[in-house]
């Protein structure tokens, strides 16, 4: 699944393309996706400005003359642009056509993807109204993180994936901020120190940094808006490679299951 770089990748390959650029049409190839698209869109958008695009963990948010679209990659979903006239794949589900001749597309072979609306107060919509802590911003700081987990035993890598308490962090970007912050994933999230927290969050912020000066990561089905694959995934410490050295210490990776995902670390690294 697209994960906070990937969606902050796709929304800066989006920006230079469609702020500012006015609405010409909405087309609905397929109307079920992991909610109804609302058909009310062909209505409200044509002739409205997209005056910017902005991101919230990750869902993507338009917002237009008329009020905010809200969108979501899902597992498998791609932004792309493309000239309007260009004939549609068949997982191209939906095109934002611009008056300029140019098309936003959605690509999602699985369908889990989202795209909704969400009126003149897109923060207040059920899928963003309990969103936690932004990284990479002044919200998200190591004194907020260590109180809301004073009462968490879960192991710090699945509370870090916790959305309602900080957004966009999903299995990859953890597994790799921990192990460069040089926290064991198993470790619970109550038994972290104050200044184990700051190293934590430091780590959380440059890896997803690093990540989208890559262009996030091309595992599967995820490309940028040019069609083009994200780098970052060459750049791995530790995810994905079980048994392979350590990049730091030279021992083998190791590779468990925590909450039916994959978990990769250095035991001699990571303590």
């Amino acid at each position: 699944m697209p994960e906070l770089p990937e969606v902050e990748t796709t929304r800066r390959g989006l920006q230079p393309h469609l702020e500012n650029q006015a609405i010409h049409a909405v087309i609905v190839r397929h109307p079920r996706l992991r909610w109804p698209v609302p058909i009310q869109l062909a209505t409200l958008l044509p002739g409205k400005r997209i005056l910017n695009i902005q991101r919230r963990g990750k869902y993507l948010l338009f917002d237009t003359e008329a009020g905010y679209l809200l969108l979501h990659l899902g597992m498998s979903g791609s932004l792309r642009v493309v000239p309007a006239i260009t004939p549609p794949g068949p997982h191209d589900h939906f095109d934002l056509v611009l008056a300029n001749g140019l098309a936003m597309r959605l690509r999602d072979p699985r369908r889990f993807g989202a795209v909704l609306w969400a009126g003149s107060d897109p923060f207040a919509h059920p899928l963003l109204a309990h969103l936690g802590m932004e990284p990479m911003t002044a919200a998200f700081t190591a004194e907020k993180f260590f109180r809301a987990t004073r009462s968490r035993s879960a192991p710090i890598k699945q509370v870090l994936m916790d959305s309602h308490l900080v957004v966009g962090v999903g299995n990859i970007y953890a597994n790799e901020a921990l192990f460069a912050a040089g926290i064991n994933p198993k470790t619970q999230a109550k038994r972290l120190s104050l200044t184990r927290t700051q190293r934590l969050i430091a780590a959380v912020n440059s890896t997803l940094a690093r990540a989208i000066r890559a262009g996030g990561s091309s595992l599967r089905d995820f490309v940028k808006t040019d069609g083009e694959p994200g780098y970052f995934q060459l750049e791995y410490a530790v995810y994905g490679r079980t048994n392979a050295p350590c990049r730091d210490c030279g021992q083998p990776i190791k590779h468990i299951r925590q909450g039916q995902r994959s978990t990769f670390y250095c035991a001699v690294c990571q303590k």
